[in-house]
């Protein structure tokens, strides 16, 4: 299987107005900057926001604070949810996304599986609804990254129905 590296097809822009949206940090990193007179302090926050309901994105963002970080995080995340095609409780079929160095191998799981995953992929799937699903991730542990490759993976998610024809015309 190869690995998607880009977003396939175009996607519509979601309104978060009408969607009650929940927010969970991932990371807060301190980062400095050398500069002549010394270090810039600054912080760096990850946040992903969803509705647990098939939507969901993840934001990115630095200031010279924690809080303005995370609220400037929150609102890059608001600008790009992604609607992600459920099946149930679980995805449609499999997919191997790839963000920088960073693989994610996405699989659907009967009922009552849970959320096989590590800590920064179960937070974006948790957001996004999905309550039974097989992951794996690989390459680099970098957090931004596979939070990243995950949000690619669920955006290249075909619907279930697509999937189902697509299997009887290889098929019949």
């Amino acid at each position: 299987m190869k690995a998607v590296t880009k977003v396939i097809g175009k996607k519509a822009k979601i309104d978060p107005s009408g969607l009650e949206i929940n927010e969970k940090l991932l990371a807060i990193d301190r980062i400095t900057k050398v500069v002549k007179g010394g270090r810039r302090l600054r912080y760096r926050a990850l946040v992903v926001v969803g509705d647990n309901n098939g939507h969901v994105g993840v934001g990115l963002s630095k200031a010279t604070g924690v809080p303005e970080a995370i609220r400037k995080a929150n609102t890059t995340a608001q600008k790009e949810l992604i609607e992600v095609p459920l099946a149930g409780n679980t995805i449609p079929h499999e997919i191997l996304a790839k963000f920088g160095a960073s693989k994610i191998l996405l699989k659907p799981a009967g009922p009552g599986t849970g959320l096989v995953a590590s800590n920064t992929v179960k937070a974006v799937l948790e957001l996004a609804g999905i309550k039974d699903i097989l992951s794996k991730s690989l390459g680099s542990p970098n957090r931004v990254n596979i939070a990243k490759a995950t949000i690619l993976a669920l955006a290249n998610l075909r619907k279930p129905e697509i999937v189902v024809k697509d299997k009887q015309d290889a098929a019949g």
